[in-house]
């Protein structure tokens, strides 16, 4: 099917001096970049190394734009590496990943110190330099079927798994953009998060592989990201939910359209509310996917009304099935485990020990539970994992925490279950904001059955987030349990 970086040297022709990256104080057009990512393919090719894997240490920006792309049109696997992990979680990715390169800046590689014997520590101002020496055509042309990503994803320890990508996994999702999201080389997009997600890594790539515009924020700063709504020409933006309140809590409208591809949770009615009335033309898409499984499931403006507390129908060239304990297929609206089918999952996870990848089957399975309607729209019923056991019973916390949602003076919540001896697990609820625990549990009693009621509840100022903007839920149970001990 060929490369994520294929379509670089036909807009470059194009149209050359198209703007392709924007950043705050930096405008590249496509013929720049086909020939930066030419120049970096090749000195890629330019190392004899048994294992093309390089990991990447850098902050958002051309840079690790430059180096991602160079690295997989010349047939490398890149692996993109958090700036504000520790010392001990970047060398725990660097022993999974097997890297044979590290690049990052000279003020962080000094932190590198313990990298495995086989890990080179490069430093992305010198590479630079060597870069600029090569050729500015390809000369390096590597297959479809190879892989080009390799992300982390946390297994049910909490310690990082490793999985891999090919570019044709990631090629077969760029239709979905062009048919599910009506997106072409016309759309100027804004990447506001951190390219270590996924979701924010992918949509700049996809943007640059259609021959669109990325604006590209640094860091995520949400004054600077509403200015550049204001006054750029932006047709779309990548969020995930915990995003928007902190983007407009100004109140400032922008009248012109604008499309939002939401991803990482599930909206919460109000919250919608609120973007729609700043953004009166506003289009939303919001999908359901993975990492691992790439677009699954996605709902539109005019399906949201009709469909409430769906995540949407399968996208372009998707088939979902649940199932349930005993693998026969469930009724419509029986809840059981959901299985995907597609050509955008994942190669699979990194066998460490081997330095193999475990493949996957045809239909894969992240283990969300969930079901499907009568029209097969699918409704997420929560993680497997989070799922709590109480008493026998098992209890979604997302179907709780969408309850508390509802009252106006939550601004977050979270629920999980607290270890008990009688019953296995309590219901217990973290909230941020200032309704009351007496108003709450009013609410869980005209909405819930009574089982399902948090029967403790903690306070918090802030809740911790993972790099990628979701809520950190292993940290919350850890403060659960030390508050709930400590009484």
């Amino acid at each position: 099917m060929g490369l994520i970086t294929d379509q670089y040297a036909i807009h470059a022709m194009k149209f050359p001096m198209k703007p392709a990256i924007q950043t705050v104080d930096k405008r590249i057009d496509y013929q720049e970049w086909y020939e930066r990512v030419s120049q970096t393919a090749n000195w890629f090719g330019s190392f004899h190394s048994a294992n093309k894997t390089v990991a990447i240490l850098l902050p958002n920006g051309v840079p690790f734009l430059q180096l991602f792309t160079g690295a997989a049109a010349a047939g490398w696997t890149a692996v993109p590496f958090d700036v504000k992990w520790t010392e001990s979680e970047v060398e725990k990715r660097l022993e999974l990943s097997k890297a044979s390169i590290v690049i990052s800046t000279k003020n962080r590689s000094e932190s590198i110190r313990n990298t495995p014997v086989s890990t080179k520590v490069l430093i992305w101002e010198e590479c630079l330099e060597e870069i600029q020496q090569q050729p500015t055509k390809k000369t390096i042309e590597p297959d479809g079927e190879l892989p080009f990503y390799m992300g982390f994803t946390s297994g049910t320890t909490g310690n990082p798994k490793a999985f891999i990508r090919s570019h044709n996994s990631w090629v077969e999702s760029f239709a979905c953009n062009h048919i599910d999201f009506q997106m072409d080389e016309k759309d100027h997009v804004l990447i506001p998060g951190a390219l270590i997600h996924s979701h924010f890594l992918y949509g700049a790539i996809s943007t640059l592989y259609f021959g669109g515009t990325v604006y590209l924020l640094e860091k995520y700063i949400p004054s600077q990201a509403l200015a550049w709504i204001d006054v750029k020409p932006i047709t779309v933006i990548y969020l995930v939910p915990t995003m928007i309140s902190s983007l407009f809590k100004t109140g400032q409208s922008i009248e012109r359209p604008i499309k939002i591809l939401s991803s990482g949770a599930k909206w919460e009615e109000h919250s919608k509310q609120q973007v729609r009335s700043l953004l009166p033309n506003l289009t939303l898409y919001e999908f359901y996917g993975a990492s691992e499984l790439s677009f699954v499931t996605v709902l539109t403006d005019q399906e949201m009304e009709r469909k409430p507390g769906s995540v949407g129908r399968p996208c372009h060239n998707v088939k979902v099935e649940i199932r349930l304990q005993d693998s026969k297929l469930a009724k419509p609206k029986e809840t059981g485990k959901i299985y995907v089918k597609s050509k955008m999952i994942f190669s699979g996870y990194l066998e460490p020990d081997q330095n193999t990848v475990q493949t996957e089957k045809e239909w894969m399975t992240v283990h969300d539970m969930g079901y499907l309607d009568e029209e097969g729209y699918l409704y997420i019923a929560g993680r497997e994992k989070n799922m709590i056991l109480y008493g026998g019973i098992n209890i979604f916390p997302e179907e709780i925490e969408k309850v508390l949602s509802l009252h106006h003076e939550v601004e977050e919540v979270v629920v999980v279950g607290v270890n008990d001896p009688y019953w296995g697990q309590i219901v217990t609820a973290a909230v941020k904001g200032s309704a009351t625990k007496l108003e709450l549990q009013r609410l869980c009693k005209e909405k819930l059955a009574s089982f399902k009621i948090p029967r403790k509840w903690v306070f918090v100022d802030e809740m911790p987030y993972t790099s990628g903007g979701k809520i950190a839920r292993k940290q919350i149970i850890d403060l659960i349990e030390s508050k709930v001990n400590s009484h």
